[in-house]
């Protein structure tokens, strides 16, 4: 008899030398309407350090891609639409360095761990605006103009 672990889901971490690929998607496809869906988000972990009301965090803030829960149609997609999904990916990444500039900027209380989840929370709902504006800017890819400017516009945020 074997004893199992739930395994920890795989994760790959954004990098700017690696490109996604279709073989990154292995998840199912849960909707009729996409050709393609990416999952991707930012991970946190912090420790403090406290000298009476005076608190220190160093932490670590990580954007991941979610391999299994990504799916793409074979039959609808094409270079376009994975670059398209390769933005999203970047997308949480922007927002990953905006995180790290409040951390790194706050001023934290005893009460370190709520504050951190606030940001955290507020970064995401920003995220989320920002992808859900990406796509409806760009109709999913399909306006070509408009997706060269977002490529753009992504591109020199992520230079800096």
């Amino acid at each position: 008899m074997g004893i199992s672990f739930g395994q920890q889901e795989s994760q790959i971490p954004w990098s700017q030398e690696v490109r996604l690929t279709w073989a990154d998607f292995k998840g199912k496809p849960t909707s009729d309407d996409a050709a393609a869906t990416t999952a991707s988000g930012i991970s946190y972990r912090f420790s403090t350090n406290t000298w009476g009301n005076q608190v220190e965090i160093e932490f670590v803030v990580t954007t991941h891609f979610y391999p299994e829960k990504s799916w793409y149609r074979p039959e609808l997609c094409d270079a376009q639409i994975l670059r398209h999904e390769q933005l999203h990916f970047d997308i949480s990444e922007v927002f990953a360095r905006k995180m790290r500039t409040r951390l790194a900027a706050t001023k934290f209380t005893k009460d370190v761990k709520a504050e951190v989840a606030k940001i955290y929370d507020e970064i995401n709902m920003a995220l989320y605006a920002f992808q859900n504006r990406y796509d409806n800017e760009t109709n999913f890819s399909r306006h070509r103009e408009k997706q060269s400017e977002w490529n753009r516009k992504i591109a020199d945020i992520l230079k800096d």
